[in-house]
């Protein structure tokens, strides 16, 4: 009799000998994805709600508008608000959409005050109103005030649930108000000091609190180098704070210094990473991300820009256009154009990376735009010097030409009696035909409107023909282009 096999584990459940990525397993979305599609609504209850929330909205993003939207319906009152503030804004709109309004008033009085306003800031005026109705006073207020600050500022950003210590408290009264207070953060590292006008005047670590003797006063040991922020500070400069001088947690105060809120480290790793997404977007062309957006939603955006690249497009080719009588005459410049395009595309492409990085770290300012405009310059010089030199030497290799810009010499040595650079060695006269091998020698008329495809062949056996219907090749011996065939 055979052993039983052992039970399958969950999709999610990491293997014990196999390394795996992290984050959301795409063994779990196929699973939620066939439950869905079965509707068996037990299992999708026992895979979704232990997720942690970064995940779960993941798999939101991952899965299509009609899934997703039944496992909204299947969740309920199980959905968890955590999942808001992590998902893309056009999916949060949708979800907040099947919530309804009582939802979502249910889900914006168990976020962080940072994270509640977050989610309420991107509703229309009218639905705000309708959730604001429905909120208690408390929370009304707080998201009240967050949305009276300006856009992507430290006002927005701000938690409300701090931990504030008198600064005549010594340690002992510090910790039993930690023991005795209801209303503390779930999680927080630091304790402001404030004075009498509520000033913060130092901070103090959790873990240094908590090794230091009760009698001892915070004022004694506490640290006075705070940074503080403005709550109308941009989030752009927060971030460069806390990347500069390494910060867990800052204190945000008004114009007349009282402390107001904080913003935590994990606030601003999304900043970093938004602001970031925001300057690879830019550089694209692209307004904001796009990927779960609507396809009339992403054409609108993007057609604009698109715009602005047809007129470049259009001005290049009507630079171009200038030479065409040149470009006639020295096939090879038609083929070697692309290559000039691409290769000064990429410079341009290189020094714009690194000028935008620049900017969005604070390397690149007024003091030191000068020397990087002049080292680009120079980079870019001796860049083009070296490849002109390797690009020569493929051109002579490839088209067997030393210059493939110089038009030959002899191009007009019939009139000087010597041989002319576009011949046949059997040509016939002006205007006539010659079969040989079953191939035509025909005369085209000179069509101006086609003059970007028709060669002029000089010479009593020349003419004006199409490009597609000419074979040549350089004779290096005489130093002539010898026709071939025509097709």
């Amino acid at each position: 009799m055979s052993e039983p096999q052992p039970a399958r584990s969950a999709p999610d459940a990491p293997s014990s000998d196999t390394e795996e990525s992290p984050g959301l397993s795409m063994e779990l979305v196929f699973a939620v994805q066939d439950a869905l599609a079965e509707e068996r609504v037990t299992e999708i209850e026992d895979l979704v709600p232990g997720l942690h929330e970064a995940d779960a909205a993941d798999l939101l993003e991952t899965l299509n508008r009609d899934e997703r939207k039944l496992l909204v319906e299947i969740l309920g009152s199980t959905f968890d608000p955590e999942i808001l503030p992590n998902l893309d804004v056009s999916v949060r709109e949708e979800v907040i959409e099947w919530l309804g309004p009582t939802g979502l008033a249910r889900a914006v009085t168990e976020l962080d005050s940072d994270d509640a306003v977050e989610v309420f800031e991107d509703l229309d005026e009218e639905f705000q109103h309708r959730i604001l109705s429905q909120l208690p006073q408390a929370h009304r207020m707080i998201l009240e005030e967050g949305l009276s600050y300006p856009e992507d500022s430290a006002g927005r950003l701000m938690q409300r649930e701090f931990v504030v210590i008198p600064s005549a408290w010594t340690v002992g009264e510090t910790i039993d108000y930690m023991r005795a207070a209801k209303d503390l953060p779930d999680d927080f590292y630091d304790l402001y000091i404030v004075n009498p006008k509520h000033h913060p005047i130092g901070f103090l670590p959790l873990s240094r609190v908590m090794r230091t003797k009760r009698h001892v006063r915070l004022t004694e040991f506490m640290e006075t180098d705070l940074k503080t922020i403005p709550v109308t500070m941009d989030q752009e400069d927060v971030a460069y704070l806390f990347r500069q001088y390494g910060l867990v947690s800052a204190p945000v105060v008004d114009d007349a210094g009282r402390l107001l809120g904080v913003i935590t480290v994990d606030d601003v790793v999304h900043i970093i990473d938004e602001e970031a997404g925001d300057d690879i977007m830019k550089m694209g062309g692209v307004s904001e991300p796009d990927l779960y957006s609507a396809v009339l939603d992403t054409t609108k955006a993007r057609f604009t820009w698109l715009v602005v690249n047809l007129l470049t497009a259009i001005l290049a080719s009507l630079v171009i256009s200038l030479f065409d009588a040149t470009i006639e005459q020295i096939v090879a410049l038609a083929v070697l154009m692309p290559i000039v395009a691409s290769m000064g595309g990429n410079a341009g492409t290189q020094t714009l990376t690194v000028a935008v990085r620049s900017l969005a770290m604070k390397d690149l300012t007024e003091a030191n735009a000068t020397r990087f405009i002049g080292k680009e310059l120079l980079i870019g010089t001796i860049n083009g010097v070296l490849f002109a030199i390797l690009a020569g030497g493929v051109t002579w290799l490839w088209f067997e030409i030393p210059v493939a810009g110089r038009r030959d010499r002899r191009r007009h040595g019939d009139q000087h009696g010597g041989r002319r650079s576009v011949r046949d060695a059997d040509s016939p006269g002006p205007g006539k035909s010659r079969r040989r091998s079953g191939d035509c020698f025909q005369r085209l008329p000179d069509h101006r409107h086609r003059r970007d495809r028709l060669l002029r062949l000089p010479g009593p056996g020349g003419g004006v023909f199409a490009l597609d219907q000419i074979k040549f090749r350089w004779n290096r011996n005489r130093r002539s282009i010898v026709l071939v065939n025509l097709i």
